[in-house]
């Protein structure tokens, strides 16, 4: 009996690590490499291709865009977000508006591609988180946060094969290559179970929890605006003015540091409450972003890359979390709707600010990131712990 106890035990676990690989694989090819492999190689289209900054801002607010109608597709339409075919359909989506960027220098053709590129990964997203925190809901939440660590492993992967690009290529060959790896971890992600239980954001409150939420809402939102820009434009502002592919490493500082994160911050939640780890991430996100627009150097670009990395992916997972606590009905749905809101507006806030190079857009996501902070201050006065006890497994 022990034997087959144990034999049961250990199939469980695999069974547990195969669903975090499989989403993990489907979050690095819809947002480390299909959504975000674009900061990297942004500044190699604006030196080959022509593309000027605010044109390169507009195809952000293009993917950011794509990605807020795919959440609020999600959110009209939940059914087909435990679709195989949708779920399937989305990751050729991707690696085909992936393939087809170096196939033209039309800005109105990019800006059509970064859209439907948009729109993809938000459902993989959905989908995939979705799976990932309903199916290990009940286990350690390191399970969960190891998988929405995929994100950035894709980001790893993207900026290093952009890094190797650089070197014997052009912009050409880094959306090329982009598109072979984005299909390698669609592949991997291809098999994902699908079939997962009921939905953890449709509670019903069980006390007056408003007050709390609308800090909530308004931290991840302007989360949202501050991150974004910094998730854009964070390579080109380092390159400015550096020699050789400073920025690109960065950007492999961040996927590198982002890996781990989602697993470190849920592991914390057993030592702080999760309002004064919000805090806390958004503090050290401002620091990181607004660092190279202030000091330049090696050192101040990999700090920047390293605090920058280590929180957006924590900031998200405890902001979402924060939403479940407080029982309010369709939390996980409002909070990445108004995230993905802020998103759509940080690119376009910034784009009078280009002219004179990327340092003051980063400034001013510094500052929106710290305005963030102040809103998630509010979540420590007065929390409701009562409503639930917390729970630190959870993610």
């Amino acid at each position: 009996m022990t034997l087959i106890a144990g034999s049961v035990t250990l199939d469980e676990r695999a069974n547990a690590w195969g669903t975090v690989v499989r989403g993990g694989a489907a979050l690095a090819a819809a947002m480390g490499v299909g959504r975000f492999v674009y900061t990297p190689i942004l500044p190699l289209m604006t030196a080959q291709a022509g593309l000027a900054p605010a044109a390169g801002a507009s195809l952000a607010t293009a993917n950011y865009l794509g990605y807020l109608l795919g959440a609020l597709a999600a959110v009209v339409a939940p059914g087909p977000m435990r679709s195989r075919t949708v779920f399937r359909g989305s990751l050729v989506l991707l690696i085909l508006t992936v393939a087809a960027m170096p196939a033209t220098r039309s800005i109105a053709a990019w800006w059509t591609l970064r859209l439907l590129a948009g729109v993809a990964s938000a459902v993989v997203f959905v989908i995939a988180a979705g799976v990932l925190l309903d199916q290990l809901r009940d286990r350690r939440a390191h399970l969960a946060g190891w998988g929405i660590g995929g994100v950035g492993v894709g980001i790893t992967g993207s900026g290093l094969l952009v890094l190797l690009i650089r070197q014997i290529g052009d912009w050409r060959s880094a959306w090329w290559a982009a598109a072979v790896l984005t299909a390698l971890f669609a592949v991997a992600g291809w098999s994902l179970r699908l079939d997962r239980a009921t939905a953890a954001t449709d509670s019903t409150p069980t006390a007056p929890s408003h007050r709390w939420f609308a800090a909530l809402f308004t931290s991840y939102t302007l989360e949202g605006i501050g991150y974004i820009i910094a998730g854009t434009f964070l390579v080109a502002a380092i390159d400015q003015g550096a020699h050789g592919a400073l920025g690109t490493v960065a950007w492999v500082l961040v996927g590198i540091s982002a890996a781990p994160s989602a697993a470190v911050w849920a592991w914390l939640q057993h030592r702080w409450s999760r309002p004064t780890l919000l805090l806390t991430a958004l503090v050290l996100q401002a620091v990181g972003i607004a660092l190279p627009a202030m000091i330049g150097g090696i050192a101040t670009a990999a700090l920047a890359a390293i605090l920058f990395g280590a929180t957006f992916l924590g900031v998200a997972t405890l902001a979402l979390a924060v939403g479940a606590h407080l029982n309010f009905p369709r939390s996980v749905a409002l909070l990445t709707t108004g995230y993905s809101v802020g998103q759509l507006l940080g690119p376009l806030v910034v784009t009078p600010l280009l002219r004179h190079g990327y340092h003051q857009a980063l400034l001013l996501a510094a500052l929106t990131v710290l305005a963030s902070a102040g809103a998630a201050a509010l979540l420590r006065i007065g929390y409701p712990h009562h409503l639930a006890a917390e729970q630190p497994r959870e993610v």
